[in-house]
């Protein structure tokens, strides 16, 4: 005879606190004090055991983390989070008078005083929530424009991100990326056209060794925005192939990014310059603008402008364009 196997305990159900922070992109000192704060646990726990979420509290606790990183209260985001939970909210969720405040943790980009859309887009980013993030800046593009949603939807998260990880090592690195993406993502949305705009179109183009391209994106954006003809070269153009397309082209004006000081070639530029093309006696050249932060200090190549910001450039370039 064979002697009976012992019962083996049933595995319990649900997800640990450590496991559900992994899954939503918080941290569990965010979940523990959004639970003493605003009432948000799990239904059941058993005693003597840990904290198991059930998938109905999993979906409380995602809906409050969609609705923060859009910028909404803690405190306001758990009541409508536990109000959908259902007619009667399990005892242990409503237990206690909900505290208010800001839930606290390390998996945060301080973005400091910003817009709502700001604050929760580094929420999303942070998760890693790309569609949250999708949403948040596909709205923004909509409703505030390309010019505002980059300098206080966009700039402010990506320099949280980039403070994030400079003081954390390599940990946020992933999170910048990830952001990156996505603004570009959004940007590039409204850039691309269907339709050819007729007229001569400005040349965008980042210096020979300047990889940042993100301005030019959000330039891009706002040209498209106010039906003005643009060509994007992107990040990085070789000097001749720079040549090249301002020759090939004839751009009434050529904008030329720098993001440091490094890549700012101050003799390309004068190059461009004096690029020109058209019949002798009736030779064009371009009006290049110089933008971004390599080109700081009193001294700019000679014959360029320098916009101080995006908004600026912007209204210089549909100055040459119209």
């Amino acid at each position: 005879m064979t002697a009976p196997t012992a019962p083996t305990a049933p595995a319990p159900a649900g997800l640990t606190t450590g496991a559900l922070a992994r899954r939503l992109g918080v941290s569990p000192t965010t979940i523990r004090s959004w639970e003493r704060r605003y009432g948000i646990g799990p239904a059941h726990r058993a005693p003597g055991r840990h904290r198991r979420w059930e998938p109905e509290d999993v979906a409380v606790l995602e809906e409050m983390c969609r609705l923060t990183a859009r910028g909404v209260n803690p405190a306001e985001a758990a009541r409508i989070a536990l109000a959908g939970a259902g007619p009667e909210p399990p005892k242990a969720r409503t237990a206690g008078t909900a505290r208010t405040g800001t839930a606290s943790g390390g998996n945060t980009l301080p973005v400091g005083t910003v817009r709502p859309e700001c604050r929760g887009l580094a929420r999303a980013a942070v998760r890693l929530d790309a569609p949250e993030m999708a949403r948040i800046l596909r709205r923004s593009v909509d409703e505030l424009g390309a010019v505002v949603a980059w300098t206080e939807v966009m700039t402010p998260a990506l320099r949280a991100a980039g403070r994030k990880w400079v003081a954390e090592g390599e940990r946020y690195v992933e999170v910048e990326h990830l952001l990156s993406w996505h603004i570009a993502a959004a940007l590039r949305r409204v850039a691309d056209r269907p339709e050819p705009v007729p007229g001569p179109a400005a040349l965008l183009a980042g210096m020979p060794s300047e990889l940042h391209a993100l301005p030019l994106e959000a330039l891009a954006a706002a040209l498209a925005e106010r039906g003005l003809p643009f060509r994007m070269f992107g990040p990085a153009l070789p000097p001749e192939a720079l040549l090249e397309a301002v020759h090939r082209t004839g751009p009434p004006a050529v904008l030329l990014w720098s993001q440091v000081t490094r890549t700012a070639d101050r003799a390309l530029v004068e190059r461009v310059v004096r690029t020109a093309w058209g019949p002798q006696g009736a030779r064009t050249q371009p009006v290049v603008l110089v933008a971004g932060p390599g080109w700081a200090g009193p001294r700019r190549p000679p014959g360029t402008l320098r916009p101080r910001d995006l908004a600026t450039a912007l209204d210089l370039l549909e100055g040459l364009l119209r």
